[in-house]
């Protein structure tokens, strides 16, 4: 069948209602040696030798087990049980989209409740939905639940310093428009506590929430305290606390939800998916009951049917735009449920325990890397309290430094200088659960040699 039902005729009355005589004539404003431009590829190749080309291209990348990265800034390395991909990759969920017919949709609707579940026991919230596209975008999601929840009459947000960099930059273009007014990006410090108490005291009546990243993207760790002051401060002007949160961290750190957070969001990456270039990725996105209605996205229950038998379903579905339009809570409606289903399966694979060893191993490979890179002349660890990611000043240009890490065949870390002017000649490190001993002490050894080229 044609994918391009239109006929002649259909064509000819779409360009004489707008005034054309051709289809050419739409291209009008692009230069005419522009507009077929000859292309010079190669003669084809067999199946055979278009396979040797591309293994080839693929070979030119630094990738794989072989390769020892410390590049965070966002997206992380970590280690995926093999269980992960045989259940993501069985036809009955790889194939599916969004399960409208629970009567057909029964398994897919228990797994987005299951990954739920323990995202809002994760974050120690109250509920969850599944799912946005990212851990940007779910954070400005949660901008926007914090506006309405003002009745959009607050036209201030906060913005901590340490709050991803596109992150900030997402949540300007989802509320480009409504008149907002964004502060706390001067506040930064090297104590991630008196940046909180900074976004505290400018906490005032036309604040609509407080957006805090923790570890942040600095890798730094707020205390439970200070979250717990800056959610107080919040509160008491009438303003919601919005925490975006590392979920590997959680399993070691004390959960947002007990410091007083309204919302908690984040990046899902990490839970069972391999870094790429540009996803697909994972936003998660938990919150206190009284904000449910307010929530985007969809939201799988628990329920049973006329014989008592336990059954899944989508509940509180009207707020997206499909049904609602402009009247929806969210334009989120894509499914990330596959790779909901990951995370689900990755968590369940490591239970508690699993997860907090994961988490712990991740802290002490970095703490060991920092002690490590501090007793190298020229570099001094700028970041205090942090998870698995710290900053360094380097004695020469992290560029540099990056460059001659790659011909020691290491992935460097993150060239702070390019999203914070004040952090120049810093490089943002990340250690895993994946970084081995020798790992490390290879990248001090590259450090050390790189300081002196």
């Amino acid at each position: 069948m044609s994918y391009i039902p239109n006929t002649d005729a259909d064509r000819a009355l779409m360009l004489a209602s707008i005034g054309l005589g051709g289809v050419e004539e739409l291209f009008h404003d692009v230069p005419e040696r522009c507009r077929f431009p000859r292309l010079e590829l190669p003669a084809p190749l067999s199946e055979l030798e278009l396979m040797r080309e591309l293994s080839a291209q693929a070979g030119r990348n630094a990738a794989g087990p072989g390769v020892a990265c410390f590049l965070g800034a966002g997206a992380y390395h970590h280690f995926v049980p093999a269980v992960v991909d045989a259940l993501v990759s069985r036809s009955e969920f790889a194939t599916a989209y969004t399960p409208y017919q629970p009567e057909i949709s029964q398994g897919t609707l228990q797994a987005i409740f299951e990954y739920q579940t323990m995202i809002a026991r994760l974050t120690g919230m109250d509920a969850a939905n599944a799912s946005h596209y990212d851990g940007a975008t779910a954070v400005a999601e949660g901008v926007l639940l914090a506006l309405n929840a003002g009745r959009r009459e607050r036209k201030t947000v906060l913005l901590a310093p340490g709050l991803h960099p596109q992150y900030r930059e997402v949540v300007r273009t989802y509320t480009q428009g409504m008149g907002l007014s964004f502060e706390g990006e001067d506040l930064l410090a090297t104590d991630i506590g008196a940046e909180a108490a900074g976004l505290a005291a400018r906490c005032g009546p036309s604040t609509a929430c407080v957006v805090l990243q923790s570890p942040d993207f600095l890798g730094r760790v707020l205390p439970p305290a200070g979250m717990r002051a800056l959610a107080d401060a919040a509160h008491a002007a009438g303003a919601l606390l919005v925490v975006a949160a590392n979920p590997v961290a959680l399993g070691l750190l004390e959960p947002p939800g007990s410091s007083g957070a309204d919302v908690v969001a984040g990046e899902g990456q990490p839970l069972g998916s391999p870094t790429g270039f540009g996803g697909p990725y994972l936003g998660f996105f938990a919150f206190k009951r009284e904000h449910i209605r307010r929530s985007s996205g969809r939201i799988a229950g628990e329920t049973a049917d006329r014989e008592g038998r336990r059954g899944y379903v989508f509940t509180l579905n009207t707020r997206e735009q499909h049904i609602r339009r402009e009247k929806a809570t969210s334009n989120i409606c894509s499914n990330e449920s596959l790779v909901a289903l990951a995370a689900a399966v990755h968590l369940a694979a490591l239970g508690p325990r699993g997860l907090r060893r994961v988490a712990e191993l991740c802290w002490h490979n970095a703490h060991y890397a920092a002690a490590r890179i501090a007793e190298l002349p020229g570099f001094a660890v700028w970041s205090r309290g942090f998870f698995h990611e710290f900053a360094v000043h380097c004695p020469v240009p992290p560029g540099r430094i990056n460059d001659r890490l790659r011909e020691r065949g290491i992935i460097g870390g993150y060239d702070l200088g390019s999203e914070y002017p004040g952090l120049k000649g810093h490089l943002l490190l990340c250690c895993t659960e994946v970084a081995t001993r020798d790992d490390i002490d290879g990248l001090v050894a590259a450090l050390r040699e790189a300081s002196h080229a």
